[in-house]
């Protein structure tokens, strides 16, 4: 098996975390495989959006806390799509709250960004023609 390379973002969630459904929901993610706990609650997760893999862990150590520990984040997810618009409204239906709203920029991206159940900030993105005046 041939190995190539990826980012593969390990997102943090509290203890006791049973229901992960707002990835299906929201972003179509669909669940590889889930290691319980004995109590039922998610030791780990593997889900993939559209190809990009990514895991959901739960809190193991006083490094690794989920960003509602401190109602903040020191990462930010960008997930690029064809459809902003659509992901991006399917991800407040499922329970996503908007940081901004989906918005065209002169750089040449159309942008919105927001906050998951679990605290992770997602920008659902893509490349549009930048504006002909825009520079660095």
């Amino acid at each position: 098996m041939e190995t190539k390379t990826a980012f593969a973002p390990l997102l943090t969630i509290n203890n006791g975390v049973t229901n992960i459904d707002f990835y299906k929901n929201a972003f179509g993610a669909v669940e590889n495989w889930r290691l319980n706990n004995d109590d039922g609650s998610i030791h780990v997760a593997e889900l993939v959006i559209d190809g990009a893999l990514f895991h959901l862990h739960e809190m193991t150590t006083q490094t690794q806390v989920s960003p509602d520990t401190f109602n903040a984040s020191t990462v930010v997810i960008g997930l690029f799509t064809a459809d902003v618009h659509t992901l991006f409204n399917r991800a407040v239906a499922a329970g996503a709250v908007i940081l901004s709203p989906v918005t065209d920029y002169e750089y040449g991206y159309r942008q919105g960004e927001l906050k998951d159940p679990f605290g992770h900030q997602w920008v659902i993105q893509c490349q549009i023609p930048a504006s002909p005046d825009w520079k660095f």
